[in-house]
This record gives C-alpha cells, structure tokens and sequence, in this order.
C-alpha cells in the first residue's frame, strides 16, 4: 500500500534527483528505491556492530585458541 506523504528537500538536492530521475517512473519511485538502500545499509551496519562486539566479547578466547593452532604448526 503506498501512503501520499509531503516532505522538504533543498534546492540542490532535488536539483541532483531530476538529474537521475530519468531511469525511474518519478521522484517518489526515485526516492522510495534511495530510502530503502540507505534502510538496508543501516541494517548491514547495524549487523556488523553486532557482529563486532560479539567478537570483542569473546576476543580473549578467540585468542588463545589461535594460539593454541598455531603451536601444532611444524617449521618449515
């Protein structure tokens, strides 16, 4: 379902769209396609936050257990 919304953009900005708009049926498909990359790039942000803190939480062990590989590595 689409919602009919009014929203304030500078000059500039909707200057550059309807520079790009011509591979598109309008602004507001322009714009929906724009907000839901950024939506998702947020998301794969907020994921790799997520995924970097559960690695600094188990760092030490995580650690000691390359360590641990590393020893049963024969000199070449």
């Amino acid at each position: 379902m689409k919602i009919k919304t009014s929203i304030t953009l500078s000059d500039e900005v909707l200057k550059a769209i309807d520079l790009h708009v011509g591979a598109y049926r309008s602004r507001s498909e322009f714009l929906e396609i724009a907000a839901r990359k950024f939506i998702s790039q947020l998301e794969q942000q907020k994921a790799e936050q997520r995924d970097f803190e559960i690695i600094n939480k188990c760092s030490d062990s995580l650690n000691a257990e390359a360590e641990d590989v590393l020893g049963y590595q024969v000199p070449l």
